[in-house]
This record gives C-alpha cells, structure tokens and sequence, in this order.
C-alpha cells in the first residue's frame, strides 16, 4: 500500500490523496483509486524544457512523434528528420532491429563486422564525446574507415533503420518560410563548421533521401578529429527536398519526405533560404557541401563561392586530393613537379568530382606553363574524358557546360583513329597516357582489357592508376589487379582504403589512399582561423601543393604518394598553415578572434604552424568543480 500511496502522490492532486487517507481501507477503494490515477495520468503535462533537452529526457521524448504543431512550440523543428510518424511505426521500427538479433542467434550475424563497430562507436558518441573523440584520435587509422568511407555508405543505406537519437538539422520542403527562426533552435550560440547535403548522390550510391544525413556526421567526426575543432561548435544538416529513389518511398521506415525531388526555381529558393538563415544567425560559419549530385553541385558553387564562405569537397576536395596524387607520380618517375603539364591523363568519368578534378588540374597546369591563354589552351589538350558514352568531343549532343572546355575537336581525334562515344579501352590504347584516372563509380570498370592497354601502350616507365570511386566496391579496380596486369613499376592509389601487395621477393606493391580527409580539415581549419570571407582558388591550390610536398623523396620513390592516415592531424596542421598563409598573401585574411589580420601578416611560417596547434581542440575532460585551498 506505501508504494502504491508514492504513485498516486506523484500523478494526483494533493486533495485527492488526503481524500483517500481519511477513508478506512478495503479492497474496492484500491480498485477505484487506480482508475483514478488513470484518469488523472491523461492530464496535459507542464514542462519547463526546449530543443534539445525535451529530445535527450527519456521520459518526455517522442522521437519522430512529435507532431508538426509540438515541433513548432517546443523548437524542435528543424531537430528531427521531418516525416512525422506514428508511435507504432516506432514500434514496428525498433521490433525490425531486435528481430535482427533473434536471427543473428540463429543465422550468424547479419551486420558486417564494420557496421557494427558503427553502432558500438556511435552509442559511445551518445554517452561520452571527448572518450568518443580521444579513441578516434588514438586510433584514427583503423576507425576513420568506420566513422568515414568505407562504413558510412552502409549507414548511409541503412539510416532510417539505425536512427536512434537526433544529431544535427534537418531543412525540408515543408519548411520554407521557417528556416530563419528554425535556426535558433539550435542551442549553439556559436558554429564553425557546417558540412550539408540533399542526399542526392551520396559517394557512389545514388539518391539515398533523408539518411544521406550520415555523411554529414561523419565528414564532421573527421573535422573534429583530424583538425581539431570544436565539437559544439560543428553542424551536420540534411537539405530534404524530396527522393527519386522509389525505393526508399515505398518504405513504411523511411524518415524523409515522401515525395519526388524539387527542380529548377523550387530547388534553389529552397537552399537559397537555408544559405541566408545559418549566416544570418552565425555569419562566420564555413559550410561544406557535400554529396549533390552533379546538375547542382557547380552551379550551387558558383552561385555562392563568392558570397560566402562555403566550399563543395566533392569538386574542390577531391581535385586537390588528385592533385597531390598526380604531383606525386610526377615525382615518383624520378621528374620535377614542373612536368606536370607534359602528362596524358585519361579520366574516367564525368561527374561532379571528376570534372572538379580535370578543371583544377587544368589550372595548376596553366600556372606552371604562365597562366596565358596559348597556356590554359595546352593543359585542357592534355585531358581526354570518357563518360557511360565513351569519349567525350564536341559532336556530343546535350553536353553539360562543365565539360565543354574539355570535349575534344573533332581533328584532334580523327587522326588518331578515335571518334566520339570511342570505348575507354580505344582510348586508351591510342592516347597512350601517363595516367589513369577513375572518378566513374563504376566498380571494376578498368578491367583486364583496359589494363593491358594501358601496359602495352603507354611510353612511361611508371604510369599511374587512380581508381578514386568510393565506397569500395566501386573502385574502378583493385591494388592486386593493378600490381599484377600493368606491373610492378605501377603507381596505384584509390579513393577507399586498400592492403599493400606483396610482390615477392621482399617487393611491396603500395595502395596509397588518395582520401579527401587528407586536405578538407586543413582547408576548414585554415580558413577558419584566417578569417578568410571566401574560399579562394589560390588557398585550394595551397593546400593540394602542401599535401603534394608533404612526403620525402625516398618515400615518393618507392611509390609512396599519400601519407598514412596516423599522421592526419600533423599533416591537417601543415596544410592549414598553407591556406592561412595564402589568404594572407591574397589579402583575404580578417584575423580570428585575438589575431588580427595585421598580425597574422607578421608572423613567419613557424610561427604560423604554432598558432594552428595552439587552436587546435583536444579531447580531455574539463574540471567542472574546483577544490578549495
């Protein structure tokens, strides 16, 4: 009877409780003061709590439940993905989850080992982040690959069935008009880095909708890892606009919005007004975009670069990760970089990071040659771009106009044999090139056929594979198919994480990995701590000749182009030290809280890399309470 009394204290008016007290007890008043309580526990319940704190209280928490009318007044809006759903879709949604168990008992495990350390590691993201952050740190080799690419492409396909606790902003449709005030429900006062996607070309994996959120998450672990910003002050956010995968709508799980893509106008008044709120509100923020599919991802660059400080990792990070790459197979043939302009590079694809790719190049290029237009004209002739329709030339019809600059004439090819639609290998085989770029994200597309051309024609003693596609099945071909078909003299890199060769004979065939992470935390980094109000071409290239430079010439000789990643934060502080040093020099730097613009201009370039450490965040606890002398 005392526990049932400390019930019905809690849930019932005081009266009604003294009413109870004063009676003689029986066995009916039990029975009718339970449906009392039951009566009273329906009662609307005052709560003092906004944001963030209704969604981690386990005893107000909805989830996905919360209906529009409760995001609204309680400023969850914008905190949670925006379908709403009802408590037995939940249901339905955990039950799909423990099921799993019940046949990993049976069956043998279901999740590859990889997910599910995802899930391990993400349940301690909840509990603790500077342990979360400090185990990453520690051990950021074998991790980065779970946090990051490969793993986060699974997570990314199996979101809406892994989604437990909200991390991050969720912008849709539905929300235009709001997006100003939606922003303020995010309790940060204050946010350095954004990383943003639609969700509509997540790594090689197509329109995955709402649950591309979890490249943002992990693109953002890396920011806070590899160049040590602050993990309160870092936002994912999911751009909802709608899917075409008609898979993901006709799944009763699925978190999105249940309909078909915005285009055209609908499209852009939709990311215009998420651009205007997050700078409104924190005007000093740097926002990343990361995996829009191709038909927007330039033209939102170009829309927005020279406005605010933003960068699409996609075109710009993947070009300065190829530069490096391809500056370092300079080197590795035993040739200054100066030589670059001299290479035949054969790319395979034509999408957003492979045109970012051959563009950028195509300057640096240009720049060693004198930046003149006979120059600009010479780099773009050393390209030759093969896309789903073979060789790309000026009698392509419905051309983008990204790759117009880079279609080739007619009377170039002609002579050679080729013609347009010509197939890769063709191509191959009579352009004889020095290089082999894959940014297709078709796995195993440079097959045998392909690579034996490449061996059989090409005049350079060390030509250079690069299948950059992620995730991993969709690299355009493997380490051992590299090493084995074209020889050991290959230089080979990809995009997702590959094991050395052994050749025999002691010989090591080297995977290099050439991995974004490598330059966009020091790009953010750098800016950031330059006050820079664009990201300017000039702090790119930096970046990708600091990379470039980064590994010894012994290294470069054995075939070794990329760093390991164990050395991510010492190699992010370099290369942020060359952006700030760059927006410095194009007077583009505003200084970064204490330090002004003037003074960052005095410093010299040890001092420079020392003001990147001092700024730099690391994971230990901080002291909560002081103890008294």
């Amino acid at each position: 009877m005392a526990i049932f009394l400390r019930s019905l204290r809690r849930s019932s008016p005081s009266a009604a409780v003294r009413q109870l007290l004063r009676r003689p007890y029986t066995g009916e008043e039990v029975t009718q003061a339970r449906e009392f309580t039951t009566c009273e526990g329906s009662r609307p319940s005052l709560i003092h709590k906004r944001s963030l704190d209704i969604l981690h209280d386990p005893w107000f928490n909805k989830g996905t439940a919360f209906s529009m009318t409760e995001r609204d007044r309680l400023d969850l809006r914008g905190l949670l993905p925006p379908n709403v759903v009802s408590s037995q879709q939940q249901i339905d949604r955990f039950m799909v989850d423990l099921k799993r168990f019940e046949v990993n008992a049976r069956d043998g495990m279901s999740d590859t080992i990889a997910l599910a350390k995802w899930r391990v590691l993400n349940r301690l993201h909840d509990r603790n982040e500077v342990m979360y952050y400090k185990i990453l740190i520690n051990n950021i080799e074998e991790y980065a690959p779970i946090v990051y690419t490969p793993t986060v492409g699974l997570v990314c396909q199996k979101y809406s069935g892994l989604y437990r606790r909200p991390r991050g902003m969720y912008f849709s449709a539905a929300d235009r008009g709001e997006m100003m005030s939606m922003v303020y429900n995010w309790p940060a006062d204050q946010v350095d880095m954004i990383v943003v996607t639609d969700g509509s070309r997540i790594l090689g994996l197509g329109d995955l909708g709402v649950q591309g959120i979890g490249i943002a998450i992990g693109k953002l672990d890396l920011y806070v890892s590899a160049a040590g910003i602050n993990p309160q002050r870092v936002l994912p956010v999911m751009i909802d606009v709608g899917t075409n995968n008609d898979n993901l709508l006709k799944d009763p799980l699925y978190l999105g919005l249940e309909q078909h893509r915005l285009e055209g106008e609908e499209y852009l008044s939709v990311i215009d007004e998420f651009m205007e709120a997050v700078f409104t509100r924190w005007p000093n923020v740097i926002v990343q975009f990361e995996d829009f599919q191709t038909k927007w991802a330039f033209p939102l660059l170009q829309r927005y670069r020279n406005t605010y400080r933003m960068f699409n990792d996609d075109v710009q990070g993947t070009a300065g990760v190829a530069i490096a790459g391809l500056l370092g197979a300079v080197r590795a043939q035993g040739r200054p970089m100066l030589d670059f302009p001299k290479q035949k590079i054969v790319v395979a694809g034509a999408g957003s990071a492979g045109i970012g790719v051959v563009d950028a190049a195509s300057k640096t290029m240009a720049r060693m040659l004198g930046n003149t237009e006979s120059a600009f004209q010479s780099a773009r002739s050393q390209f030759w771009i093969v896309d789903a329709s073979g060789l790309i030339t000026e009698n392509r019809a419905n051309i983008d106009p990204a790759v117009v600059p880079f279609s080739r004439k007619q009377k170039d090819v002609g002579h050679l044999g080729l013609s347009e639609g010509s197939s890769l290998v063709e191509v191959v085989k009579k352009v004889k090139p020095d290089v082999l770029l894959g940014l297709s994200a078709v796995g195993g597309l440079f097959s045998k056929e392909v690579l034996e051309a490449l061996r059989d024609s090409t005049t350079c003693s060390r030509p250079a594979i690069f299948a950059m596609s992620n995730p991993t099945k969709n690299a355009e071909c493997t380490p051992e198919e590299a090493f084995s078909i074209v020889g050991e003299n290959v230089i080979f890199a990809s995009g997702s994480p590959f094991h050395d060769v052994n050749l025999g004979d002691g010989k090591i065939g080297h995977s290099n990995q050439g991995n974004n992470m490598y330059l966009f935390p020091g790009i953010g980094l750098g800016t950031l701590l330059s006050g820079a109000r664009v990201i300017s071409d000039g702090m790119l290239q930096a970046a990708a000749e600091c990379l470039a430079a980064y590994m010894k010439d012994e290294e470069v000789h054995e075939g070794v182009i990329y760093p390991p990643i164990s050395r991510i934060r010492d190699i992010t502080k370099e290369v942020a030290a060359a952006v700030v040093r760059e927006a410095v020099k194009e007077d583009l730097a505003e200084g970064y809280r204490d330090m002004d613009p003037r003074e960052l201009e005095r410093l010299n370039e040890e001092e420079i890399i020392e003001y990147v450490q001092n700024n730099m965040w690391s994971p230990e606890y901080p002291t909560l309470v002081y103890k008294q002398d």
